[in-house]
């Protein structure tokens, strides 16, 4: 008899046939003695992912959508469509290290109040990307947007590597290519919120964890290496404006109408300054440098519907 699931793993894919088989692969290789289910819900992907997953891992449920339905509605179809007390929701650009399942499951467990667990997310070249970070305020979104918070205080902030260094910690938020969910929590707040297409839907959870009595904890011994920017380039602007139109969103659920006000305006004004600054760019390199940036009225217009 199979044993039931201990974790559900889901993994919402478009475009990503080769890194969602890395992923895949990974999963295999480190998932050891855990009775795991999992499951891809693929977003109208058109190279190939579906045949590749029926071919290589037949093993996997997939889940096919007609459209590009996004991150968030993604995640809440494959976590609907599965059955163990824990969800670990997986970017498909994200690759486990030994031993990062069991030690994220591990410390679920240890900690009954623990609603979301996430790892040390490490990128590509073995460099710290992200763990705990604290939930945005205005000011540190004028960090963030200017540019000054990494100047000032390194290119992962407001994720800062400290924060993990010292082993398991509480905290506000982590990141989303990579977490482990209570499937009670989760259930209980009706997952993810598909408001949110992509961007800052695991920052709107975790905060509305919090505020339910929650916590959130990172496991800096589960290493997962994120490659990033996956779907983010297939979109090109479009990911920048989805981007932006999530923090709005995020603002305005959570800090009200006046904050969300604030942050459209600090965005647009962001964004008019990188407008001007790659156009520099490529006057003075004679179209060689720069690369596109979202309109402005494009941008503006997006923002008002966050």
């Amino acid at each position: 008899m199979t044993p039931a699931p201990e974790i559900s793993i889901v993994i919402p894919s478009w475009n990503g046939r080769d890194v969602l088989a890395a992923c895949l692969e990974s999963v295999r290789q480190t998932r050891g003695a855990l009775a795991l289910e999992i499951v891809v819900v693929d977003n109208a992907s058109t190279d190939g992912t579906v045949a590749m997953l029926g071919e290589r891992f037949p093993d996997v449920e997939v889940l096919v959508n007609a459209r590009n339905e996004g991150f968030a509605r993604a995640c809440n179809q494959g976590a609907a469509a599965s059955r163990a007390p824990f969800l670990l929701l997986l970017n498909s650009d994200t690759v486990l290290r030994e031993g990062a399942p069991q030690r994220l499951l591990a410390l679920a467990r240890l900690r009954p109040r623990a609603a979301v667990v996430g790892p040390r997310l490490l990128n590509a070249d073995g460099s710290f990307q992200s763990g705990l970070a604290p939930f945005p305020d205005l000011g540190r979104e004028v960090l963030i947007l200017s540019g000054l918070g990494r100047a000032l205080f390194g290119p992962t902030y407001p994720s800062q590597a400290p924060a993990v260094e010292r082993g398991p910690a509480a905290g506000d938020w982590v990141g989303g290519a990579c977490m482990l969910l209570r499937r009670e929590a989760f259930d209980a707040l009706g997952g993810l919120d598909e408001g949110y297409f992509m961007y800052a839907e695991e920052l709107d959870l975790c905060r509305r964890l919090r505020n339910a009595g929650w916590q959130v904890w990172c496991e800096p011994d589960a290493v997962v290496v994120h490659l990033g920017g996956g779907s983010a380039r297939q979109l090109g602007t479009e990911s920048e404006a989805r981007h932006y139109r999530g923090r709005v969103r995020y603002y305005r659920l959570h800090h009200g109408e006046a904050a969300a006000r604030w942050v459209r305006a600090l965005i647009l004004v962001a964004t008019a300054v990188k407008i001007g600054v790659h156009a520099l760019l490529r006057a003075a390199s004679g179209g060689r440098r720069g690369r596109p940036v979202v309109s402005l009225r494009r941008l503006r217009a997006d923002l008002r519907q966050a």
